[in-house]
């Protein structure tokens, strides 16, 4: 008896047999994707609009709500004309996400970047300084926020986007980020949750 099995089938048969997390590859870190085999969970949330009223009391400067478990990030104007919605990368583990009320303090176009202390212990072999430009991991544009060393930055590394891929920081696509920046000042109310 002969069987055809479609090509559908046949991926879905060979990652049961396989039984192993995919790894995706991000500069200097990997992050293991559970396995596909125990149920896939499809993350409709992230796309979905949401209202700035649970979260807010008011608009003053606009705001901004990271969720971090769907991987979006929300923007409402403060006269409410504008609302937008993006992917975003997430810090790695529980233990680098930081949750909370904070607020924009500085906004930077080509931004450098140093290695706080802790990824410098972490990635003794990581460079201390990188200047604006294609290998900076902030990207073309990043949003300082009153705690130290967290940012909403942009990412040259695309593949980044929608993972757990870093070091406390939310990241956005370049263009979205440059986006992001033209619509909020400094002031702009930012819940991460």
């Amino acid at each position: 008896m002969s069987h055809k099995l479609s090509r559908r089938g046949f991926l879905a048969a060979s990652a049961a047999m396989i039984g192993t997390g995919a790894a995706a590859q991000t500069a200097g870190t990997t992050e293991i994707e559970s396995d596909i085999s125990s149920g896939v969970q499809r993350n409709v949330a992230s796309f979905r609009s949401l209202d700035w009223q649970p979260y807010f009391n008011n608009l003053d400067n606009g705001a901004v709500l990271v969720d971090i478990q769907s991987r979006a990030l929300h923007f409402w104007s403060e006269d409410q004309s504008v609302y937008k919605l993006f992917p975003t990368s997430v810090p790695l583990t529980e233990d680098l996400t930081r949750t909370g009320r904070t607020s924009i303090t500085r906004k930077v176009e080509g931004p450098s970047w140093a290695p706080t202390p802790a990824m410098k212990l972490r990635n003794p072999e990581w460079p201390d300084f990188v200047g604006p430009g294609p290998d900076n991991p902030l990207g073309t544009h990043a949003l300082h926020l009153t705690w130290k060393y967290y940012r909403i930055h942009g990412t040259h590394d695309t593949r980044k986007i929608g993972r757990r891929s870093s070091n406390g920081c939310i990241g956005l696509y370049n263009e979205q980020i440059a986006e992001l920046y033209d619509l909020t000042k400094v002031g702009t109310q930012v819940l991460l949750i």
